[in-house]
C-alpha cells in the first residue's frame, strides 16, 4: 500500500475510538482473534497498547498476525486496515 493510501486511511480512523486494547501482557492468540472480529465488522480500527516495551515491534506484529495492513502508529495507539473479503465498505483512493 502506498503512503497516500495510507495517509487517507489515517484520516479516515482519526475520528475513531480504539476497539481492542492490548494490556500488559502483550498479544495473546485471544486478542489477535479480538482484532480479527472487528477487522471483519469495520474494515479500519484503532488498537491502544498499554505500556509496550517495542511499539514498532508490537504494532508490526500485531498487522501481521491479522493479516491487517499497518496505515500508522500515534503514540501508543496503531490503526489498521484489511478489507472486507466480500463486500469492502472503505474504497481506498487509486491513483
Amino acid at each position: 500500500m502506498d503512503g497516500y493510501q495510507r495517509k487517507y486511511l489515517r484520516g479516515l480512523a482519526h475520528k475513531l475510538e480504539p476497539v481492542v486494547q492490548v494490556g500488559q501482557t502483550g498479544i495473546s492468540d485471544a486478542v489477535v482473534e479480538q482484532v480479527e472480529a472487528q477487522l471483519l465488522a469495520h474494515e479500519l480500527i484503532k488498537i491502544r497498547m498499554r505500556e509496550p516495551s517495542d511499539k514498532k515491534a508490537m504494532a508490526q506484529e500485531l498487522a501481521d498476525r491479522a493479516q491487517a495492513i499497518l496505515c500508522g502508529l500515534v503514540g501508543h495507539t496503531v490503526v489498521l486496515y484489511r478489507p472486507h473479503p466480500d463486500d469492502p465498505v472503505i474504497q481506498v483512493p487509486q491513483r
